[in-house]
């Protein structure tokens, strides 16, 4: 880092707690590079001259334009189609037939992939299905994706990814569920429409409310960021947001188990998930 700006270890522990309360993100000892440098990208960017301007401003800016910007900043997102395919073959093997069984109408089955990153989970959900479940002709589906930042939503709204994100399909589906471009690939019109994005942070009730009714939730290495306390609040959070039954897929080192005993764990043949127990 060249910049002039510096941040002292004060101002990385007040930006630390600050974005922890607002994010549950917490930032450890180990990632102090990274967080400065941003932190200096934005106090550069908002031509705020050093962190005490800058935090206070952070802090006070009522519409919160520059908190997200930071948000946009500071999360990560790295994934790719078909990872952890275990868990898609156990939605589609297992998964999708115990909810069908018990459900008594015909209401949508409803599925939530959260975080949702550049879009390649929840497509990859949408392509599995219709590739590797006959129940997709019997019944309606609906995925929705949130994410805390609004642009890597935007782009997972554009559908446009690189060789590497797609390198684990087979070339069959590159051929009906893309264009190919000079620079990617672009995912087809119809799977774009098959999936619903939203900004979501998932550490303010007021905005998860909306989410109700899901049968199942991929929450994959997410948790792995937050504390015990902000594992907690999610995992309440998304107890209250499914129907008795519902499913969650967590990433393959997170446990539900450690975080609350209010999920059942289920051992099918292709993977470890968490579900909402059916009432008695």
């Amino acid at each position: 880092m060249s910049s002039t700006i510096r941040i002292s270890d004060e101002d990385f522990l007040k930006f630390k707690e600050y974005f922890y309360r607002k994010t549950g993100i917490i930032f450890d000892h180990s990632k102090r590079y990274f967080v400065d440098k941003r932190l200096i990208e934005r106090i550069e960017a908002t031509e705020s001259g050093n962190f005490r301007c800058y935090f206070n401003m952070l802090r006070f800016e009522a519409s919160g334009e520059e908190l997200q910007n930071l948000v946009n900043t500071m999360t990560v997102n790295e994934t790719y189609f078909f990872r952890e395919e275990y868990q898609f073959k156990c939605l589609v093997n297992s998964l999708l037939d115990e909810i069908t069984q018990k459900k008594t109408d015909k209401s949508p089955i409803r599925i939530w992939s959260v975080p949702s990153s550049s879009g390649e989970e929840p497509y990859s959900i949408a392509i599995y299905l219709l590739e590797h479940w006959a129940g997709i002709d019997e019944w309606d589906v609906e995925i929705m994706s949130s994410d805390i930042d609004t642009e890597i939503i935007a782009q997972a709204k554009q559908g446009h990814y690189s060789a590497r994100s797609v390198q684990h399909l087979p070339k069959t589906f590159l051929t009906k569920y893309f264009h190919y471009q000079d620079d990617g690939y672009q995912i087809c019109d119809e799977l774009r429409a098959a999936v619903e994005f939203s900004r979501v942070n998932i550490m303010e009730p007021s905005q998860v409310r909306a989410y109700r009714n899901m049968d199942i939730i991929f929450c994959r290495n997410l948790l792995i960021y937050f504390d015990d306390a902000a594992r907690r609040q999610v995992a309440e959070m998304f107890f209250d947001a499914m129907k008795t039954g519902g499913f969650v897929c967590l990433g393959h080192s997170e446990s539900m188990s450690r975080i609350s005993s209010l999920f059942r764990v289920r051992k099918f043949p292709e993977a470890i998930v968490y579900q909402k127990p059916w009432e008695a």
